[in-house]
């Protein structure tokens, strides 16, 4: 009765990796009880999240083929299109958004295009636009640009007003932080870059004001939710963010903070469901109203559980 952070399975959005084929599921090594999926098994695994209640999944796309400009991105028939057809075409109530970025799709592994080793932002813009459609016409309810190139949210929206779909949310990555956080997930979805780092485009871990003006800028270019990446390390961003913005505020817990728990749980080290839930709570009580995590059908089980 006096418990002041609840947990609801409607918090959760699913994070899911798409690859080419049929009846694939390859167990992903540094992501213990997370897969890439083919569509066939990528929808069948979405009934069983929209069967636990949870509102929305997150698609990522790996493709079979890259190049310099990340073509199967915005291509129609690309991987993330196709399944976001055939996860709406079965399950038309489950939210689904789409994540926006080059990083999986480049033979080079950064999220923009690439001038003599620089990250050209300017270049980038179209074509984060033309992915943004291109996931809209293919069925998406939502789209979320986690590249981080400057004056994407404005580029994606008037391409998605131009196109036909002003309806069409967006979710940006606002602070998204140079993380070392991310290992698995780059294991998961091959998108590690082949030189350099990301320091040049995503945020600096010692920042937080900085994240306040990402935000901003996010909201006047038409953002509609602000998301903070990674959510553990970030728990005051995430709160400052609460304080001082009037939108939906998402949280990403990544997967480097789902592996740990994972890892350690499987040396008996601590509680995995215990410190789950814990975690999670931490994560809403600093402010987020929604969580892209890993956990989410385990959690989804605990709170079931508690009822």
């Amino acid at each position: 009765m006096v418990r002041e952070t609840v947990l609801d399975v409607n918090n959760f959005i699913m994070p899911l990796f798409a690859v080419e084929g049929k009846n694939i599921k390859n167990q992903i090594p540094s992501m213990p009880d997370q897969c890439q999926l083919s569509i066939d098994n990528l929808v069948k695994k979405c009934q069983e999240i929209a069967g636990l209640g949870i509102p929305a999944v997150i698609l990522f796309g790996v493709p079979d083929k890259k190049d310099a400009l990340g073509t199967a991105a915005y291509a129609k028939d690309g991987i993330v299109q196709r399944a976001v057809r055939a996860v709406k075409n079965k399950l038309p109530d489950l939210m689904v958004i789409t994540d926006v970025c080059l990083c999986q799709y480049t033979d080079h592994g950064h999220c923009g295009v690439v001038e003599k080793n620089i990250i050209d932002n300017d270049a980038t813009l179209d074509l984060l636009a033309r992915t943004a459609v291109s996931h809209a016409k293919a069925g998406a309810d939502m789209v979320a640009p986690s590249d981080m190139m400057d004056g994407r949210v404005a580029e994606i929206r008037e391409g998605l007003d131009d196109s036909g779909f002003s309806h069409i949310p967006i979710m940006a990555y606002s602070a998204k932080y140079c993380s070392g956080f991310y290992g698995p997930f780059r294991q998961a979805a091959d998108s590690a870059p082949k030189f350099g780092d990301r320091r040049t485009y995503q945020m600096d871990p010692a920042n937080a004001q900085e994240a306040l003006r990402e935000a901003t800028m996010d909201i006047g270019e038409g953002a509609d939710i602000i998301m903070v990446k990674p959510a553990l390390a970030y728990l005051d961003v995430i709160c400052r963010i609460r304080q001082e913005i009037d939108l939906p505020v998402a949280a990403y817990n990544v997967s480097g903070e789902y592996s740990m728990i994972k890892a350690a749980e499987q040396l008996g080290w601590l509680d995995g469901p215990r410190v789950m839930m814990e975690s999670l709570t931490a994560i809403k009580r600093a402010g987020a109203d929604m969580i892209l995590t890993y956990f989410a059908m385990d959690a989804a089980k605990e709170i079931r559980k508690s009822i």
